[in-house]
This record gives structure tokens, sequence and C-alpha cells, in this order.
């Protein structure tokens, strides 16, 4: 098994996630004890959160290097950023160590592509929303994107750094957050990204028939088959 180096603490409640789901998908597939081999270097996200804040992408890229650095260097054989705004930066990581990242995006379009989607809806931070980093990555695969409006990507973005990250979910926030989906499928939405880690906290595919890719669980998934590739 190859060991998976984590880049966590963005927040830790999704990190959590991460780590409980990892050992849940290694265990399924191997059964027995086995559980993942795995080194988290999570971060504090207080110092995250202000540079995103300031647009001080640089500073924050130089911290998840180091972190990715220090994983590279206790022995992990790849990466996965447990968030995925900070995918923003992934090149400055990239550039500066030897050990590959397996990219969110990636492993995401590859689900939708399973399901032969052709617009997809995407609610997260706003920086993922707005930004082209996130969008562009999906459109080079010609999937078309919707995102919410101005005043829904504010309070989109307002649920998950008020309340989703602290692990807190209200039956107010859910109603709203499906009240946004529903307008994406209006605009032809033919499934929904769950665009943040915090997210599947408030929503699952049970809450609608359309197809919603939960990145966190996608991420996992292709983190697990990664490590078990022989």
């Amino acid at each position: 098994m190859k060991t998976i180096g984590i880049i966590g603490g963005m927040s830790w409640e999704s990190t959590a996630t991460y780590y409980r789901l990892l050992n849940e998908k290694v265990q399924e597939e191997l059964g027995g004890l086995h559980s993942a081999q795995c080194i988290i270097y999570s971060v504090d996200f207080a110092e995250i959160e202000k540079w995103q804040t300031q647009g001080d992408w640089w500073k924050a890229g130089d911290a998840l290097w180091y972190a990715a650095r220090s994983l590279e260097l206790a022995g992990a054989d790849f990466i996965i950023l447990a968030t995925n705004t900070m995918h923003k930066v992934v090149e400055i990581i990239e550039e500066r160590i030897t050990i590959p990242i397996l990219h969110i995006v990636d492993a995401t379009v590859q689900s939708i592509n399973q399901k032969e989607l052709n617009k997809v809806g995407l609610i997260g931070t706003k920086y993922t929303m707005e930004q082209d980093f996130y969008k562009e990555r999906i459109d080079s695969s010609d999937i078309d994107v919707v995102v919410p409006n101005e005043d829904d990507r504010q309070k989109v973005n307002k649920i998950i750094f008020d309340e989703l990250v602290y692990g807190e979910t209200k039956d107010s926030s859910k109603e709203y957050y499906l009240k946004v989906i529903q307008d994406l499928v209006s605009q032809g939405a033919e499934g929904i990204i769950l665009g943040c880690t915090e997210i599947g906290l408030l929503i699952q595919q049970n809450d609608m028939e359309l197809p919603v890719f939960d990145t966190t669980e996608i991420h996992v998934k292709a983190a697990v088959d990664e490590a078990l590739e022989e």
C-alpha cells in the first residue's frame, strides 16, 4: 500500500471526515484489520483564511508547500489537499516537490463523465464559485458549469465559514442550499458538485434525485484507488 500524504485543517471538520472515509474505504477493499497508511499535516486554518481574505494566495501556497514538503520527507508517496478552494495554489506546491498531487477536480470530472453529464451546478466557497482555477479545469473537459447568482454565492459562502467549518448544521441552511440547487437545476444543471469539503456535512445524495458529486467522497475513493494500485 502506498502512503497517502494529507494536507488538512481547512477545516479540521472535513479533514476528520477524510480520515474516517479513507480508513473505511481501505477496510472495505482489503477487509480484516486493514486501515489507510497515511500521514496528516494539519495547518492552522485561521492563517490560511486570513491570506484568502487578503488575496495573498502566494503566501497561502507557500504554507501549503511547506506542508507538502514535510509530507514528502516523511515518506508520503503522493499528496491530497483535503480542501477544494486551496487547489487554487496547487501549481505553487507541485513545482517544488517531486511526488504527485491527486487533484480533486480531476477526480470529480471523472465521476461526472461516468454519469455522461454535459452541464453541472457548482456550489462552494466564493473563491471556488467565482474564480477560474476550478471552473476552467472542469470546462476543459467539455462540461459546462453554472454557479449561483451573486447574492446566493455570498450566502452560500457565509454558511460555510460561519457554520460548516465549525461542524454546525442548521435545517434553515440546508433548506437554503436546496433552494439554491433548485435554481441551478432550472438553469439546466444535470448534477450538482459539492465544491467545498464541508458541504457534505449538510447535503447528501438522498436529499435530491439528480446526481450529487460529493468531492470529499470522490477524492477519498481516488486516493484509495491510487494507494492500492499495484
